[in-house]
């Protein structure tokens, strides 16, 4: 019902073309920024997993309190698991000195095996950019942003590119073109 009266209100006081353009730039910034948001609850399910079957082997004391602060604090872009690690190191060391030697490698390895190979394949997906976009988006928008760009910036990221993908697209078509993008190369036809 909100959608429609947006939609109606929009159409009421723009002229029709504008109007069209401005309700493909929300329906596209919805898409980018649900399918981001649940790309990230997926990723940070599958690492509070993993943390909780890695922690069974370090230690069993503390291990579903351990897993859900390194998942959750995981939705923060690369620094999360670390940021999570922190007061998780605190709680193993009093227990168990050796346990937080083993969990400091294990969240490290984690780290790694989510910022390289986890997050971009389940955000690629969920948002259609590989990997290497997903990472642009996340250095310039802390860059300018700083956590909150972090958290924006691939989903933001996601909308320029579709902005600019379609631009080309459709400048290639006024010109009776079309690019076939194949291997390594670049063929219009």
């Amino acid at each position: 019902a909100l959608g429609r009266l947006m939609k109606s209100f929009i159409y009421s006081i723009m002229r029709r073309e504008r109007a069209k353009k401005l309700i493909s730039l929300v329906v596209l910034s919805n898409k980018a920024f649900s399918g981001f948001i649940s790309g990230q609850c997926i990723e940070v399910l599958l690492i509070g997993i993993l943390c909780f079957i890695g922690m069974l082997f370090i230690n069993h004391d503390y291990t579903v309190l351990i897993a859900v602060i390194v998942g959750v604090t995981n939705m923060i872009p690369f620094f999360g698991p670390f940021i999570g690690a922190i007061p998780c190191l605190f709680i193993l060391l009093m227990v168990n000195p050796m346990s937080a030697a083993l969990f400091a490698v294990f969240v490290f390895l984690l780290q790694q095996f989510d910022g390289n190979i986890l997050g971009p394949k389940i955000l690629g997906d969920s948002l259609g950019l590989s990997p290497i976009w997903i990472l642009a988006g996340i250095l310039i928008g802390n860059g300018l942003f700083g956590i909150v760009g972090m958290l924006i910036g691939v989903p933001t990221f996601a909308v320029l590119y579709n902005i600019v993908s379609e631009t080309i697209t459709h400048r290639l078509q006024e010109k009776g073109m079309s690019a076939n993008y194949s291997e390594n190369k670049i063929e219009f036809n």
